[in-house]
């Protein structure tokens, strides 16, 4: 069982959450955890053309129960894609509001080495709001100069097929290699072979608080 009942997932873009923590969130879901997601931007400005600008809306919403997220738990704000760090302030404080109205035990969120705009506006944002608690960086291998594979979580195979089905409900951004089923399952297979598993995730450690 992971020590974990109380789980927040910070995704710069819909599906960020589901890269890099897609399995693991199965996972926390399947032993009883509550998971919170919050989608801080649907990249409408960059959706391609002829489909409807808000698609990433029900494609998250899909997703995200495809790993058992309860709809209630799910959050979509409506930031700038590219643009988040014009909006650092209302990030925190809105991270800062979320945080006073529940006990989150873990945070799941971008490395802070990820050098994307958005994705590192979350990260350090997610870490003023969050520094009393377990934070854990997820890994976009794609996005990351470097990554620290300090945790391991060990997931099954049908954690991962739930992983890729979340993933098939982003219709508008098919064809990304790094969505493909075989890339997840290979990236899962190596992250496994260097713990002795057959599949894992791994993650950084932003901060560790022990109970």
């Amino acid at each position: 069982m992971l020590p974990f009942k109380n789980a927040l997932v910070l995704a710069p873009h819909t599906d960020d959450g589901e890269l890099g923590a897609g399995a693991t969130i199965a996972r926390l879901v399947d032993q009883g955890a509550r998971v919170t997601y919050v989608a801080f931007s649907t990249a409408e400005q960059s959706v391609p053309e002829g489909l409807p600008r808000d698609i990433l809306k029900t494609e998250v919403r899909l997703a995200t129960a495809s790993l058992g997220i309860a709809p209630e738990n799910l959050i979509v704000l409506g930031h700038e894609v590219r643009k988040l760090n014009f909006a650092r302030q209302d990030i925190l404080e809105g991270l800062i509001a979320l945080r006073r109205a529940n006990a989150f035990d873990l945070v799941l969120m971008p490395s802070l080495k990820d050098i994307h705009q958005d994705h590192q506006t979350v990260a350090l944002e997610g870490l003023r709001a969050f520094k009393g608690t377990t934070i854990l960086g997820y890994e976009l291998v794609w996005n990351n100069l470097s990554f620290d594979t300090t945790v391991f979580v060990k997931v099954s195979a049908e954690q991962l097929c739930r992983k890729v089905e979340a993933l098939r409900q982003y219709q508008s951004q098919r064809g990304k290699d790094y969505t493909s089923e075989e890339f997840i399952f290979a990236l899962a297979r190596t992250r496994g072979v260097q713990i002795g598993a057959e599949y894992a995730e791994s993650f950084e450690v932003v901060r560790w608080v022990m109970p």
